[in-house]
């Protein structure tokens, strides 16, 4: 069947996410991470504010933290995250921005597998956006974003449908 959002959790308190999933009626949380000693108490934080749910994959969108190998290790191949550029191209908070500086004439987003690395796990999907010759860093992340939720929402939903399998760096479609 389709994905259930089940919940939504946040450690920026006050995002737009939160109020969204409230309209929405779908639980939710709050952890904020400047509260925590360690990314270990963070990480189990997280995982027990998880744990009643019955979740079976964990989306990061927008989620500017890194989680540890504890919980990778809970949801392996089950934590998935975006990256505004075409991975392995251009990783890291400036990829839209990077991405112009080079001079790329096509961006774009990367939907992947998380691992102990930044933007470095498999890859699930990518979507293609044009540079065009008067952008600028906002104007390309806007379209970039775009891309990025569209890409998200198909590749979610075939996951939750069809299930991933992976072998080496290759993933496909399907258990």
């Amino acid at each position: 069947g389709p994905a259930k959002l089940t919940v939504v959790g946040a450690n920026v308190p006050g995002c737009g996410a939160l109020a969204r999933a409230r309209e929405a009626g779908i639980a939710t949380f709050v952890l904020d991470h400047k509260t925590f000693g360690s990314r270990a108490e963070f990480d189990a934080a997280l995982l027990q504010s998880l744990r009643g749910h019955g979740i079976e994959l964990v989306v990061l969108a927008g989620f500017m933290k890194l989680v540890g190998s504890d919980f990778l290790g809970r949801f392996e191949n089950k934590v998935v995250n975006t990256h505004p550029a075409l991975c392995p191209s251009f990783p890291g908070v400036r990829g839209p921005a990077d991405a112009l500086e080079y001079g790329v004439k096509v961006t774009g987003a990367t939907l992947f597998v998380v691992d102990a690395g930044v933007d470095t796990g498999v890859i699930i999907a990518q979507a293609v956006v044009p540079v065009e010759d008067d952008d600028d860093v906002e104007s390309l992340h806007e379209r970039i974003k775009v891309a990025e939720r569209e890409m998200l929402v198909e590749n979610v939903g075939r996951m939750a449908r069809e299930g991933l399998s992976i072998t080496g760096r290759r993933v496909r479609f399907g258990a």
